[in-house]
């Protein structure tokens, strides 16, 4: 692959979703969701790729019939966190389409269908939960409680799909798809700098850190701000602050992350005391262990600090994932095909860590040479993604071809 065919196809995609500032509003079922979508059906075409959309939204082109069993499936997902980079997700997407080029321009034929898929609600930007598609997929989320997820202008998911005349009735557990793949392949840039430390353009994925969300909700006494004693206040938002504070804390001390990246308050107005406060808790560590160590101290810690503060606080646990250990076997074949490349661990979550409970699933990782994800600043240069490209062929043609 010429990073120049890789840079004419990027150039396509990359318009779509973008915002004056450089980063992407990608959320899924709006206008640009579409955009992709229709992208992604156009890329399909011209390939002679038969395109079809499952029970949950997700999108698959297939070079090979899709109902033949042992079907080998890459790709990745559209949809972006607020103001996000453009590499996370859809350079999965963009190189599978490229990868199946290259397989053709050699001659190859695959004896087993190859897919390209495109997951929807990756981020969990805009209804909160990641990895919708692939979590009603695999029957990990309830279609009912997926059905009734709102955005912040309370759209419910159910809506936003029939909105697009996808049919959100019939989201659920599709085992008999996931039965005829053999695998699942996600090549995904590097969410950090590991690979640009070794002078490595792709590496191997060999496990996803166990992580969750929460959402911690502290209730006080709405009140104004200019009248009310600081003796007399029951303000949630200390408590709020607290936990921020303790959750950075807690992870250090654990050798995990954690990080309150939304909060919400119920006051709308910078003169009032807020009643209610909502604060959502990433955390991640290299164990299950260490994971709960993080989150009982952080629990704990609040709970004290809320009586002190004359608040009280509920924890709900939105999302969570265990630790995810990619197939050894397929993991270790890959990185032997790609000539010995680095194995490296992520603190990130994937549709991949969701598919593996289900199906061998394996990870590309490309080169991202400023380390930043889920901000404009995210990047990988065009020779190392034509790298990806053609590290994703050599494993299709592995196990396809």
């Amino acid at each position: 692959m010429d990073a120049a065919e890789f840079r004419a196809l990027w150039n396509e995609l990359t318009p779509i979703g973008r915002t004056p500032e450089g980063g992407y509003l990608r959320y899924s079922w709006s206008e640009a969701d579409q955009e992709c979508r229709n992208w992604f059906r156009a890329q399909a075409d011209r390939r002679d790729m038969e395109v079809e959309t499952d029970k949950n939204g997700n999108i698959y082109a297939w070079w090979g019939s899709p109902h033949e069993d042992g079907a080998v499936l890459t790709g990745s997902h559209f949809d972006s966190v607020p103001h996000g980079g453009a590499f996370d997700g859809p350079l999965g997407i963009a190189s599978g389409f490229l990868a199946v080029d290259v397989l053709r321009a050699s001659g190859a034929k695959p004896r087993r269908p190859i897919g390209v898929a495109a997951f929807t609600e990756e981020e969990g930007g805009r209804f909160g939960v990641p990895c919708v598609g692939s979590r009603l997929m695999t029957g990990v989320l309830d279609p009912e409680h997926a059905r009734k997820l709102t955005d912040a202008e309370g759209i419910t998911l159910a809506e936003a799909m029939d909105a697009t005349a996808a049919d959100s009735s019939i989201l659920g557990p599709d085992p008999e798809r996931l039965e005829r793949l053999a695998m699942f392949i996600e090549l995904h840039i590097e969410q950090g700098r590991a690979l640009d430390g070794v002078d490595a353009p792709v590496g191997v994925a060999s496990a996803i850190w166990p992580h969750g969300r929460w959402r911690f909700t502290f209730t006080g006494e709405a009140n104004h701000a200019g009248t009310t004693m600081l003796a007399d206040r029951r303000d949630p938002m200390l408590t709020a602050a607290f936990m921020t504070l303790a959750a950075r804390k807690e992870a250090r001390i654990a050798g995990g992350l954690a990080t309150v990246g939304r909060v919400e308050t119920d006051a709308g107005a910078a003169n009032v005391i807020p009643g209610t406060v909502s604060a959502w808790l990433d955390a991640r560590a290299p164990d299950a262990a260490a994971l709960s160590e993080i989150l009982d101290a952080i629990t704990s810690k609040v709970t004290e600090r809320s009586e002190r503060d004359r608040t009280r606080v509920a924890v709900e646990a939105e999302s969570t994932m265990p630790l995810v250990e990619f197939d050894a076997g397929l993991r270790d074949r890959i990185a032997a095909v790609l000539g010995g490349v680095p194995v490296l661990p992520t603190g990130a979550g994937h549709d991949a860590g969701v598919l593996s409970l289900r199906v061998p699933t394996a990870m590309l990782f490309v080169r991202n040479r400023t380390g930043v994800s889920h901000a404009p600043a995210e990047y990988a240069d065009d020779a190392d993604c034509a790298a990806g490209v053609d590290a994703l062929a050599a494993v299709l043609r592995e196990f396809a071809c």
